[in-house]
Order: structure tokens, then C-alpha cells, then sequence
């Protein structure tokens, strides 16, 4: 029996063979790719999007030609520059890690040498710019996270250029959105002829993965989360009505409203002209939005993070008049107040004694990744796994002060196993090299099915996972939750749809191609 390698001949001689074998969906979307077309791929997280990409540069470099791969951080950036090191037959030299850490005076004389180029876009953009690169020696560019290849990101710019020179280009993703719309932009920004999805389900894929239960748990969100609720909603009803009043908002309750619907409503106020009404309904706007996130917060986060928001509300030089209308509220200054005394009582919401109950019994030993949304939310969550005995760390991105040493540093004890449990805000849902787990918590569903896959994607690559959503029974969190699914469904669908559109496009101009040549 020919082995996966005798498939990919001549190319499989520039791939590392002693390090992995592919499987069989890996050749079978390596052979499609092998074609020219530019493809889109879309493949669980864990399922190797990785080695179809070293194995699609492969094949450039033995015709003669550079290949790109590009990654839309510089932590990624970095990951796959190894991962090409280790898998590639070639010099050291020949393949160029570039990043906005490389100095420009050197940049130009290691991308001439370079045959294999891993970076950031926004490099590889500059110097095309500056004509120091040129697109044209390029036989392929594979984008990472190709659902940021939309608008006027980086991205865009370095397919057009590439499309311009005949370049093939491949997108990876494992999940490029529901919508057919964004769908349809990615197949357009990079020039989409070919479509290769798989899940767990395909029969080419199926050998290969692990069973992975998907566990829903309903938490009541307790009496003292229910009063301070109480108070805040009439106050949001209040400024609700008064932006309905000045026709700004299809409805006057604030019931079920989606944050969606509220942003649009202060899109909506910026195109106002008349000076003193867009100052007004500016004033009930802001103060709606702050409040409404304190309520999210409250009712889905928890009593910390509510808290930790008025603080941070607080601690602002500037203060608009909305914001400082709230902090002058004694309603809400009850309702804070509320918060605090049960805080210092030991009280919490619900969720995080349901987390640490899962921690220490029924995962106990296992390791995992717990998401939550905001920063407040994981260092409490961690706060109280320590004090209870669990040693968890928290996993946060820049923008919350947290350092790319301090973040690596965290990840290599982890992967080394030094502690088991990951307390992660989004940062950790996609790009960077984490590990596989035995399963992943959500502290609360979340609307996206981009992010709810490249969650899922965190846990049992390599062995049996668990994934475990948890959800305030009266809160968002319950639509967010029926909403993730249906998305998740849909993007199947609508993929498969866009795929079955482009086949039947490409066979009728064979057709009329066969035809005009008869």
C-alpha cells in the first residue's frame, strides 16, 4: 500500500517525512490545492491547517518560486516560521521570519535570499509599497485567520496585488462566519475558485478525531444578582423611552434588546445635524450603553466585574456628563453598594462556585482552558481557584498590560504541564500555539460562531474532551447561546452552498471553452 508521501510526489521530498505522516483529507485538500486554483480551507482547530499549508509551499519551492505565509500577529507569525523550519528540507537561511522586528536597511537582501517568507501582512504590505518586494516572485501566499481578510485590512491589499501578478492564493480558516455576505468578501478579497471543507463528521476526517461531549449546565442567577438587576432595569427603561420618544429606536423597552440594535442607535445620533437635539440624545444614549453593559456584567459576569466596571468608570480623568449623571445616581450608588457588601461577604454569582465545583470534582486533574469575556471575569475566576486550591493562571492579551514575554512565559508553563488549569479572555481562541486539553469551560456563551468554534477547537485534538457552556437561566446568555447555534449550522450550509456555486461556475466555463474551440 503507497503511503500518504507517494501520493505528493515530487514535493513530499521537501517536507520533513520523518516528523509526521499526512492524512488522508490533508492530501486529498493538498492535491486540490496542487491544481492552481486559489482555495479556501476550512478545517476544525486541531485538525492540521498547518502541514496542508508547509505541504502547499512545498510544492512553490520546488517550481521554482517563493511562498508566503502569512499570519495576522506576530505570535503566530513566529509559530509558523518554526513549524516551516522544522518540516522544511532547507537551509536555515532560506526561510525568513519578518516581522515589524526586522530593521528595514536589512529586510530587502534577506527577502531576495529568502525561498520561504513567514510574516505579518502588514510587513509584507509595506515593503510591496516601498518596491522592495515584489508579488510576482511569489508561486503562493497562504493567509492564516483568512476571516480577517475583509475591509481595509492588510490582507486585502497583498491579495489584490498578488491577484494582479496571477499569484495562487490560499485562505485557511476554521471558520470564515455564517453570513453569506462575509463569506462572499473573503471569496472575493482573495479570489476564491475552490472550496475545501471539512468537520468531524467527513468520512476523511472521522479516523482521525477524538469524541468530544458538549455539555450545556443552566445556572439560577440567585436572589442578590436579581435585586441589584431590579434596580438598574427601570433606569435603562427610563433613557430607552426617551430615545424612542425622539424617534431614534424602533421600540421604547429595553426588553431583549440585542447590543447590536443599541449600536445602531448611536451610529444613528452621529449623523444628527441639529447641535442641541444631538447633544440630548447623546446624553441618553451614552448613559443607556454604560448601563446596559453594567447589567450584562452583573447578570452574566458577576458581582466582581460589576463592581470593577464602576470603578474603572470612576478612576477616568474625563468623565461625560452621562457618566458622571450615573456615578451621581443614588439608585445605582445602592445598587454598587449592594455588590460590594455581598462581595465582602463572600458572596458571588453562581457560575464562578459552579466553575470552581468543576474544577475540583468533576474535572478533577484535567487540564483545560476556562473562557470568559472580560479580564474583571478571569482574575476573579483564577482568584478564587487558588483559594481553593487549584493553581490557575490568567491568560490575557496587550491591551490589558500584559507583555508578549509574560504571555509566553505563561503558555511555555503550561504546555509543560507546571499547572493545569488556563483562566483565558479571547486571546486564546485562536493563533496562538496552546495546547491541546482535556476540556474547555465557557464562562458564558458567546453570539459568534467563529469564536464558539475556535473555543471548541481548544479541547480533545489528542484524546477524549469535554466542552462545557455555562448559562444564567434569564439573561443573554440564553439567546447567545441559541444564537451560536443556529450561526454554527448555518456557516456548514452556507459554505457548502458558496462551494457548490463555484463548482457549477467553473464547469460552465469549461463547457463554453470546449464549445468554442469545437
Amino acid at each position: 500500500m503507497e503511503s500518504s508521501w507517494e501520493r505528493i510526489r515530487p514535493y513530499g521530498s521537501l517536507v520533513n517525512t520523518s516528523l509526521v505522516e499526512p492524512r488522508g483529507y490533508q492530501i486529498n485538500i493538498a492535491l486540490s490545492i496542487y491544481t492552481g486554483r486559489n482555495s479556501l480551507v476550512v478545517l476544525p482547530t486541531g485538525l492540521g491547517k498547518t502541514l496542508i499549508a508547509v505541504l502547499a509551499v512545498a510544492k512553490a519551492v520546488r517550481d521554482g518560486k517563493k511562498a508566503a505565509f502569512l499570519a495576522p500577529t506576530k505570535p503566530l507569525s513566529e509559530q509558523h516560521y518554526n513549524t516551516l523550519v522544522r518540516m522544511l528540507n532547507l537551509p536555515g537561511d532560506e526561510i525568513l521570519l519578518l516581522t515589524g522586528k526586522t530593521k528595514a536597511s536589512e529586510r530587502e537582501a534577506l527577502e531576495t535570499h529568502a525561498k520561504v517568507i513567514a510574516a505579518t501582512p502588514q510587513t509584507i504590505a509595506n515593503d510591496i509599497k516601498l518596491g522592495k518586494l515584489s508579488a510576482s516572485d511569489f508561486g503562493v501566499v497562504i493567509f492564516d485567520e483568512c476571516h480577517k481578510a475583509v475591509g481595509k485590512y492588510a490582507y486585502t491589499y497583498v491579495a489584490d496585488e498578488c491577484k494582479l501578478m496571477g499569484v495562487q492564493l490560499i485562505g485557511l480558516t476554521a471558520s470564515p462566519g455564517s453570513s453569506r455576505d462575509k463569506i462572499n468578501m473573503i471569496v472575493k478579497a482573495l479570489g476564491i475558485e475552490n472550496i475545501e471543507i471539512r468537520t468531524s463528521m467527513d468520512a476523511d476526517v472521522v479516523p482521525y478525531v477524538m469524541d468530544k461531549s458538549t455539555m450545556v449546565l443552566y445556572v439560577d442567577r440567585g436572589s442578590m444578582i436579581g435585586e441589584i438587576m431590579g434596580i438598574l432595569k427601570p433606569i435603562m427603561q427610563e433613557h430607552m423611552q426617551k430615545l424612542y420618544s425622539k424617534g431614534l429606536t424602533y421600540s421604547a423597552s429595553i426588553e431583549n434588546m440585542p447590543k447590536k440594535r443599541l449600536i445602531e442607535i448611536g451610529n444613528s445620533i452621529q449623523k444628527i445635524e441639529a447641535p442641541n437635539y444631538k447633544f440630548m440624545a447623546l446624553f441618553h444614549y451614552v448613559y443607556l450603553i454604560n448601563l446596559f453593559h453594567a447589567y450584562e456584567l452583573v447578570s452574566t459576569e458577576g458581582l466582581y466585574p460589576f463592581v470593577s466596571y464602576f470603578d474603572s468608570l470612576n478612576a477616568r480623568e474625563k468623565k461625560s456628563r452621562a457618566v458622571q449623571s450615573i456615578l451621581a445616581s443614588k439608585e445605582i450608588a445602592n445598587a454598587i453598594k449592594i455588590a460590594r457588601e455581598s462581595l465582602n461577604a463572600g458572596m458571588e454569582h453562581p457560575k464562578m462556585a459552579r466553575v470552581v465545583d468543576l474544577v475540583k470534582r468533576d474535572l478533577s486533574g484535567k487540564s483545560m482552558i476556562i473562557f470568559a469575556q472580560y479580564r474583571s471575569t478571569i482574575r476573579k475566576i483564577a482568584e478564587l481557584l487558588n483559594s481553593n486550591g487549584i493553581d490557575a493562571r490568567t491568560f490575557a492579551g496587550k491591551k490589558d498590560g500584559v507583555t508578549l514575554q509574560q504571555q509566553q512565559a505563561v503558555l511555555d508553563d503550561f504546555r509543560q504541564g507546571k499547572f493545569k488549569v488556563l483562566v483565558s479572555t479571547s486571546i486564546g481562541e485562536e493563533g496562538l500555539d496552546i495546547p491541546s486539553v482535556d476540556a474547555v469551560i465557557f464562562y458564558e456563551p458567546i453570539p459568534s460562531e467563529i469564536r464558539t468554534i475556535q473555543r471548541k477547537g481548544r479541547a480533545g485534538r489528542m484524546r477524549i474532551g469535554h466542552v462545557i457552556i455555562l448559562v444564567a437561566r434569564g439573561t443573554k446568555d440564553e439567546a447567545y447561546l441559541t444564537i451560536s447555534r443556529t450561526r454554527e449550522k448555518r456557516m456548514r450550509e452556507t459554505v457548502e452552498m458558496i462551494r457548490a456555486s463555484l463548482d457549477r461556475h467553473r464547469t460552465a466555463k469549461a463547457i463554453g471553452g470546449t464549445q468554442q474551440t469545437l
